[in-house]
Formats: C-alpha cells, sequence, structure tokens
C-alpha cells in the first residue's frame, strides 16, 4: 500500500456511516438542479437519494486534495454559517488547527483581503493592549465601547486570527448558502470544496461533495472527515520540515568536522 493511501485511510467514510447520518438524503425532487444528475441514485417518497459509493467516492477526492494542500502549508478555511453548520465548523476547524467563519462571510474576506487584514490586525493589537493593562486610564465608557468592539471583531473574523494572506482554499457547508463565499473564491482563483445538495449547482464548487448539507448528522460526518485530512497534511508537513531540518544540521555538523580535521 502507498503511503498517500495510508494516509487517507484515516478519513476515509464507510458508506453504512454516511446512510446512518441521512446523508443520502436529497430535497424533495420538484426542488432539484438537473446539474446534480450524476450524483443521485433513485427518489423515494418523492426525496432524491443520493448514490452513497459516489459521495464516499467524492469525499476521499477532497479529503486527498486537503490533506496535500496541508502537507505543502497552504491555508484553510472552513465555511458554514447555517445554524446546523456553525459549532460543527468551530469544532473542527480548530481541531485541525485551520481557519473558521461560523457566524456571517462579510464581504470581501477574499476579493478586498487588504482591508480584512487590517481589521484582523486591529483586533490582535487591540487584544493585546486589552490584556496588557493599556485601556486601564481610559473611562469607564470607552473600555464598554472598545469591549464590544474586541467581542464584534471576534464573533466575525476570530476564526480568522494568523491568517496572513488570501486562504488557498474554502470548505463550504451550503453552497447555496455561503454563495458570496464561493463567489469571492471563484473570482480570486481560491479552490472550492462543497457539501453539494440535490437542489445546488455543482459548478459552483471544484470538490463537489454530494450529500446532505442540512441534518447535523450528516455534517458532522463530512466536515469531520475533511477536518481529519486537514490534520493529517498539517502533520505530514511538520513531519517532512523536521526531517528537513535535521537532515541540514547533520550536514553542518559534518562539515564542521571535516574543516576541523582539516
Amino acid at each position: 500500500m502507498k503511503t498517500s493511501e495510508k494516509a487517507s485511510a484515516n478519513f476515509v467514510v464507510p458508506l453504512e456511516e454516511l446512510l446512518e447520518a441521512g446523508s443520502h438524503f436529497g430535497h424533495q425532487s420538484k426542488r432539484w438542479n438537473p446539474k446534480m444528475k450524476e450524483y443521485l441514485y433513485t427518489v423515494r417518497g418523492g426525496v432524491h437519494i443520493f448514490d452513497l459509493v459516489k459521495t464516499a467516492e467524492k469525499l476521499k477526492e477532497a479529503g486527498d486534495y486537503l490533506r496535500d494542500l496541508a502537507a505543502k502549508g497552504g491555508s484553510i478555511v472552513f465555511v458554514g454559517t447555517k445554524r446546523q453548520a456553525q459549532e460543527i465548523i468551530k469544532e473542527e476547524a480548530q481541531k485541525a488547527g485551520a481557519y473558521f467563519i461560523a457566524e456571517r462571510w462579510l464581504g470581501g474576506i477574499i476579493t478586498n483581503w487588504e482591508e480584512i487584514s487590517k481589521r484582523l490586525r486591529h483586533l490582535e493589537e487591540t487584544k493585546v493592549k486589552k490584556e496588557a493593562g493599556e485601556f486601564k486610564k481610559y473611562t469607564k465608557k470607552e473600555n464598554v465601547l472598545i469591549d464590544r468592539e474586541i467581542v464584534k471583531l471576534t464573533r466575525f473574523l476570530g476564526g480568522l486570527t494568523g491568517l496572513k494572506a488570501v486562504p488557498d482554499a474554502i470548505v463550504v457547508v451550503d453552497v447555496t448558502r455561503e454563495i458570496a463565499a464561493v463567489r469571492e473564491a471563484k473570482l480570486r482563483g481560491v479552490t472550492v470544496v462543497a457539501i453539494v445538495d440535490s437542489n445546488a449547482d455543482p459548478d459552483f464548487a471544484d470538490y463537489v461533495i454530494p450529500a446532505n448539507d442540512d441534518a447535523v448528522r450528516s455534517i458532522k460526518l463530512v466536515v469531520a472527515a475533511l477536518a481529519k485530512a486537514v490534520a493529517e497534511g498539517k502533520a505530514m508537513g511538520e513531519k517532512k520540515g523536521k526531517r528537513s531540518t535535521e537532515g541540514t544540521e547533520s550536514i553542518r555538523s559534518k562539515k564542521n568536522i571535516i574543516n576541523h580535521k582539516s
């Protein structure tokens, strides 16, 4: 078995788990998008049913991509602002050491990154000053306003703390709901990995994961698998970097020994 196959085994999701999570349920057949036809298996009770074999295949493809991107040091933002996805996005992204947006996508996060990065720097600097007690000399009212600003910026941009440039990829729960994020990504050539339900347009995603994007268990299963892929990739990258550093130190050591002997 190849190394890549061993690595991906940790985030491959069995068909039984997808079935138990209800990932196979699409929307009512009258609300479907014909472009999703290739991912559908049948109609049952007026509801489209996904072909879970294809769902599993596409999930693995997306996981492989995210793992490899993370291993190269690429930045990834998980996006899910619908009620069912918010806590899942936060939890799984934090586990993977990835960035996230779970409240609301602020226009310009990708297309106007310069302005967003200024807000992020301001947030970080304000927090540091607050912790250092630099605002103690201000009035009570001024401190209340500062605290409100910190809370507001943290709510909408806190998940991007540490991000230094436009992300390389975004992972989206529900392309229809997050259309603003998806359109910005497409404009700037940012890769879109997305859970795409039967009523959505798959053309908006570079990596389509055909599945139920409304059920909490389905969202959790898919997002957790993708987060594991990112975590694996980051671990692989760190290990490779460590080996590279150790190799460089070994070469330097040998050179020092040779120079000393000469």
